[in-house]
Formats: C-alpha cells, structure tokens, sequence
C-alpha cells in the first residue's frame, strides 16, 4: 500500500499509476483530514466487484463456505 498526498499524486501521476497496475498496488491519496481517495487497478476493482456479487447470494456464500469447510476437513492435516 502506497499513501501519498493529493500535490505529490499530482507530481507523478503517471509513476503512481504505473505501480497501482504493474504491481497491484493499492494507492491512497490524503486529501486533509479524514479524507482521501483509493486508487486500485481496473483488474483488482473487477475482481473484488465479482466476489462482493458472488457473496451477496445467501446462496453462493453457503456454498462456498460448504466447499470450504469440505477442503478443510478433508484435505488440511496440521
């Protein structure tokens, strides 16, 4: 995670972008008190957008959790 302010993000706008999508990094720019804007690449954005729908179902997140407690159970041995 990378912070920064809003004059420094203006400074080197395109090398902030850079390692928000080559490096998946997350950027966050202050804005003055309790403020701020965060920067994720597209990939990331879609990605989290998929899982906030999938887990939104009552019916995916049962099974996912089922398929999840399943693995666990039956595949992790500590």
């Amino acid at each position: 995670m990378i912070t920064t302010t809003i004059s420094d993000f203006r400074k080197d706008i395109k090398d902030y972008l850079n390692k928000v999508t080559e490096n998946f990094e997350t950027l966050i720019i202050n804005r003055g008190k309790n403020s701020g804007v965060v920067v994720i690449s597209l990939e990331e954005y879609n990605s989290l957008m998929t899982t906030q729908h999938e887990m939104s179902s009552i019916t995916n997140k049962d099974v996912i959790n089922f398929e999840s407690d399943y693995f666990v159970r039956n595949f992790v041995h500590i």
